[in-house]
């Protein structure tokens, strides 16, 4: 599993732009004015080879009782529930302040790593003003500029530290031979509870439970036609009492790390609600994970025609980006559908894994480029040479030849679509790279 990161602290002392530099984006939003992030606010990080979860919050007032802001501490307090380490960020220009010491006392009873990051402090790394941020009883401080890059590589190694040699329980590879890893996937009161004790109810099936990581995950093994598979929950499967009720209602830290664990993600949509945001924003991180996605429309014998039509506009409008996902009609309380639902899910762990040949490839990207020549650039047109197989879950094709900046999006996608159709690939996504061969006398000697 992934370790998670939360960030904490007062208003405005820099969380979401150290959100950004920990995350290499620029997913939360930031402004010069306190209070802008009031939700929970995710994104995947990476150290090297170790790859984690940042949690992004809001100005945090652990005693607040009204308002918006007793809003935004609750979501505080859940992403310190969520998460594996918290990182205390403090502003040392500021200076100490009475909430700074009221989010240290509520941290040192939240039984949590916690890292004390002092912003704002480039160029001050020896600086006696750090001094005072001995009186939150945390540990040392860690003297960081999130807006210019100091210090954060040397944070990240502390707040990593513990996992440096952790196994990855149920790494998306394939390690386990012929066992399909399935995540499934939706919002909450979607019917992943119900699908998933239908299917360990069925008598074709074979279950036990096997217990997972410290945030009390359960992987549940079970075969069916002889096929086996485990499933990585996310469905409430979880031991009662140890977290907060929202929490245990929708964690979103549950459903990344699935997600990124598995080998095929199920992505359970409500045929009574359509397809909403929270959806679409699940399907997103499923693309960007690269696994293979199978899209199952719960509840469909509870709406009637009309609805489903609109329902099938919705999947069309909102999950554009998964047009390679087969879509499958289910009801998990009376059973309808379930077996086609199998084949699917084999079916696109079957795609992310296909082993794709050199010279087959290499014939179907010249065959292509027979059919339809890629557009000239300048006094050039690019040339495809030769293609090979760069990667599994997802499939990554490496195409070699000259020039090859110059190839276009769209004709990107008209070879993927050529290889998808030779391959019959279905559900998974796949990635096209272009690596253009350097001319040794474009470069001058000294």
């Amino acid at each position: 599993m992934k370790p998670v990161i939360a960030l904490v602290g007062r208003p405005n002392v820099g969380k979401s732009t150290l959100f950004n530099r920990l995350t290499k984006s620029r997913d939360a939003i930031v402004a010069d004015f306190a209070g802008l992030t009031r939700d929970r606010h995710y994104g995947d990080g990476r150290l090297g080879d170790r790859e984690f979860i940042c949690i992004d919050t809001g100005g945090f007032e652990p005693d607040s009782t009204t308002g918006i802001v007793k809003e935004m501490a609750k979501q505080t307090r859940q992403a310190v529930a969520e998460a594996d380490v918290v990182i205390f960020v403090v502003d040392i220009r500021l200076g100490l302040s009475g909430q700074d010491q009221d989010i240290a006392r509520y941290l040192r009873t939240a039984n949590k790593r916690i890292l004390l990051a002092v912003n704002k402090a480039e160029g001050m790394s020896d600086s006696p003003l750090l001094g005072e941020f001995h009186e939150l009883g945390l540990g040392e401080p860690h003297p960081i500029s999130s807006a210019h890059g100091q210090g954060i590589r040397s944070l990240l190694e502390a707040a990593l530290e513990p996992f440096e040699k952790a196994e990855d329980e149920f790494g998306a590879g394939p390690q386990e031979d012929g066992v399909i890893r399935l995540a499934v996937a939706g919002r909450p009161n979607v019917g992943k509870s119900t699908l998933i004790n239908t299917w360990l109810g069925e008598e074709r099936l074979v279950a036990f439970d096997m217990p997972g990581t410290t945030r009390d995950a359960i992987a549940v093994d079970f075969e069916r036609h002889g096929q086996k598979f485990k499933l990585i929950d996310t469905a409430g499967l979880r031991r009662k009492g140890k977290v907060f009720e929202a929490i245990e209602k929708f964690s979103v830290v549950k459903t990344l790390q699935a997600i990124a664990d598995a080998n095929v993600v199920l992505l359970l949509v409500d045929a009574t609600q359509g397809v909403s945001e929270q959806d679409a924003h699940i399907a997103g991180y499923v693309l960007d994970s690269g696994r293979a996605v199978v899209i199952a429309v719960n509840k469909w014998d509870a709406v009637d025609k009309y609805q489903r039509e609109q329902l099938q506009r919705s999947i069309e409008q909102r999950l554009a980006f998964l047009k390679f996902a087969p879509i499958l009609n289910i009801s998990a309380l009376k059973r309808q559908g379930l077996g086609p639902l199998w084949d699917a899910l084999a079916s696109a762990y079957s795609s992310a894994f296909k082993k794709m040949t050199t010279p087959v490839l290499t014939r179907l990207v010249q065959e292509a480029v027979q059919h339809q020549t890629p557009k000239r650039i300048g006094a050039f047109r690019p040339k495809l040479r030769y293609a090979h197989q760069g990667g599994m879950n997802p499939p990554i094709v490496v195409i070699h030849g000259n020039s090859l900046e110059g190839i276009t999006d769209v004709y990107k996608r008209y070879l993927e679509g050529r290889i998808r159709d030779h391959y019959k690939l279905v559900g998974t996504p796949m990635k096209i790279e272009l690596r253009s061969s350097k001319n040794p006398f474009d470069e001058k000697s000294a």
